[in-house]
Order: structure tokens, then C-alpha cells, then sequence
């Protein structure tokens, strides 16, 4: 996946359109010698993160040394820049702003809106985390979504792909006031980074989430949706707790019975079918959450969980026939090793029967 991304989101074209919209706010710029410089012999075989670097710094050879002038220009590019490389101008603020936080900081904000400034911001975090921290207390009342949508996402605990900001896994009581300035917001893509960002917090403050979620349940619709997004890891994870905010019946009231998979030899690239009777000893209908595990076997012959929903249903009590189809064909992101694979079946966070198989 990351080969085609570095090719096809930032191609020769889209460097030329870069390099001309920059000409146009900046007449000066060389934008023949700036493309020259940026696909370089060196350019195809690069990865994506680093063709955005080395075109930062290629960038830096033909804007104004100065900080405030460069910066100038990039805000005022902002209107005309839409695509992927538009990733150029935060990244290029991380790069050489690091001693101009009064420029650089409101100048993320402003870059935000053509390509989010999510990476650059972290480490301004790390230098001075509260510092920067009040610049994204003061984002979260902007006008703009996108701006708005930048304050949580950009200090996200476990942002994926960027760098980490341990300060803020330890200790989030930053993060809290950001996300109940969002916790309602109209949009749903702002509503999604809080989800994201709690996610994030639970992984390592579970109780604080929980309790945040509790206090949430029921204010809107739009935080119900949040609070069972920033919920999913404390789902998969059968927290007792998690269960109980969402309704989930007693897993004890339930029994899986007559678990069978289709093929107990299966070789990579196959499918396999598996089914099971999932009994309910209730007198009413319950919520459950069906889910199932493969403990997949890795590189090193060690095993790794992963957890699969199969759904989440209200179910009448009595006997109920579940059937799913898995498959081990190779993917993009997860690659298959032979060796014996545990299946799972778990119900309302309780495992509740397993089987093995030999993957060839």
C-alpha cells in the first residue's frame, strides 16, 4: 500500500502544480529549478514521508530565508493547495519553526485547512506542552471545522503515523477540556477525531474513559455515537464495564454450543466457513455482541490475538444458529504464517468456545 501511495499521491504533475501556484503568490520563485531539485534521480524510489521531508527541504532553498516571509507565503497558498501535497507546508513549519513558535503555531492553525497540520504540531507539544496545548484549547472554538477537527486530532495520544507525545499518554488532563468543546460539534468529522482521541486515552486510562462516557450516555445523539466509537478497544477487550454503559447482557446467561469449523488443514489463501448454536437462558430479548478471535501466527512462530465482530444484536431467548466466513488470504495489512491458529467465539466479552486449525 505505501508503494502506491508514494506514487500515486505525489506524482511529477503534482509537484509542477506546486510549484506553479507558489510562483503565482511569489513571483520570484524558481519553480523550474524547484521541480528539478525536488525529482531528483533518487525521487522514485522514495517512501511517502520522505518524499514529503525532501521536498520541504528542497523548498527551503527557494523561499526566503526568513522564517516570517516564508511562512507568509505558504498561508496565502493555502486557498489554492487541495491535494495530498499539501502535507508540504505544515511539515515545513515543524521543520523550521521550531524558534519562532509565535509565528509558527498561529501559522498551523491557517495551514490546517488545505492539509492538516495533525504531524507538525507534535513536536511544538513536546518542547512545551502546555505551551502548545493553549493553542489548541483556542482552535477548538474556531470557526473553522477543519481547524476545529485539528485541536483534538492533532493531540491525539496514539496518533497513528506520527511522532509520539509521551507526556500526554501519561498524563491527558490536557487533552479533557479540548474534547468537551467537541463533544457536540456539528460536524461529524470533528465528532470522529474525538472518538479517535478517547480511543486513544483508553488504551491507557480506561477508568478515566469510562467515566467520561458515563457522564456523556444519553446528552445527544451525536455523543452516544462518540462515546461507543471511543469505546470499541474497551469493547474488544470485554471490559465489564464498557459492556454494562452499552446494555450487553450477562454473558453468563449464555452458552455456545456445537462449534465446528469447515477445514482444520486450510492453506494460505483459502477460505474457511465456521458455525456455531449460541443458546440465550433468558426470559427476555438481550443485547449481545458476538465477536471472534484468531491467535494468528506471526513471523517468529509466536501468536498474536485479533479480534473480528460478527454483530451486535438484540436476540430473543432460545437457540440461534450463527455461521461466518473467514479467510487468510494475504492482505495489506496482515500478512499470514503457517503454524496452528486458535479460533475464538466470544460473546458479550466472554470467550465461550475455541478450536484450532493448521494453516499450510
Amino acid at each position: 500500500m505505501a508503494d502506491k501511495l508514494k506514487d500515486t499521491l505525489f506524482p511529477l504533475e503534482k509537484v509542477q502544480l506546486f510549484a506553479t501556484v507558489l510562483k503565482e503568490v511569489y513571483p520570484p520563485f524558481q519553480s523550474e529549478e524547484f521541480v528539478a531539485a525536488v525529482c531528483d534521480k533518487d525521487w522514485p524510489e522514495r517512501e511517502l514521508k520522505e518524499k514529503m521531508r525532501h521536498t520541504t527541504l528542497c523548498l527551503h532553498q527557494f523561499l526566503p530565508q526568513d522564517f516570517e516571509k516564508a511562512v507568509e507565503i505558504l498561508v496565502a497558498i493555502v486557498p489554492k493547495v487541495t491535494g495530498f501535497e499539501a502535507i508540504v507546508l505544515p511539515d515545513y513549519v515543524e521543520v523550521y519553526g521550531q524558534e519562532h513558535w509565535d509565528i509558527a503555531l498561529p501559522a498551523l492553525g491557517e495551514l490546517t485547512k488545505c492539509g492538516s497540520s495533525e504531524f507538525g504540531i507534535r513536536p511544538f507539544l513536546n518542547k512545551d506542552l502546555e505551551g502548545a496545548m493553549k493553542y489548541m484549547l483556542a482552535w477548538a472554538d474556531s470557526d473553522d471545522f477543519r481547524v476545529r477537527r485539528f485541536a483534538s486530532e492533532g493531540c491525539r495520544p496514539r496518533l497513528p503515523w506520527a511522532s509520539g507525545v509521551p507526556a500526554l499518554k501519561k498524563d491527558p488532563s490536557l487533552i479533557l477540556p479540548i474534547l468537551e468543546k467537541l463533544k457536540d460539534d456539528p460536524e461529524e468529522f470533528v465528532r470522529k477525531s474525538v472518538a479517535n482521541n478517547l480511543n486513544d486515552i483508553s488504551k491507557d486510562h480506561p477508568e478515566l474513559v469510562l467515566d467520561i462516557c458515563e457522564r456523556w450516555q444519553g446528552n445527544s445523539k451525536n455523543t452516544d455515537w462518540i462515546i461507543k466509537h471511543a469505546c470499541r478497544t474497551l469493547l474488544k477487550q470485554g471490559n465489564k464495564r464498557a459492556m454494562l454503559l452499552f446494555g450487553f447482557a450477562n454473558p453468563e446467561l449464555m452458552k455456545v454450543e456445537d462449534f465446528q469449523l469447515s477445514n482444520t488443514s486450510p492453506a494460505i489463501g483459502d477460505d474457511i466457513s465456521f458455525r456455531f448454536k449460541l443458546a440465550l437462558d433468558t426470559k427476555q430479548k438481550q443485547k449481545v455482541r458476538i465477536e471472534y478471535i484468531v491467535h494468528f501466527v506471526k513471523a517468529n512462530g509466536k501468536t498474536s490475538p485479533k479480534v473480528f465482530q460478527i454483530k451486535e444484536v438484540e436476540m430473543k431467548p432460545g437457540m440461534h444458529s450463527i455461521n461466518k466466513k473467514h479467510t487468510f488470504k494475504n492482505m495489506t495489512t496482515r500478512k499470514h504464517y503457517p503454524g496452528e491458529h486458535t479460533f475464538e467465539i466470544v460473546i458479550n466479552g466472554d470467550v465461550k468456545a475455541s478450536a484450532k486449525l493448521q494453516l499450510n
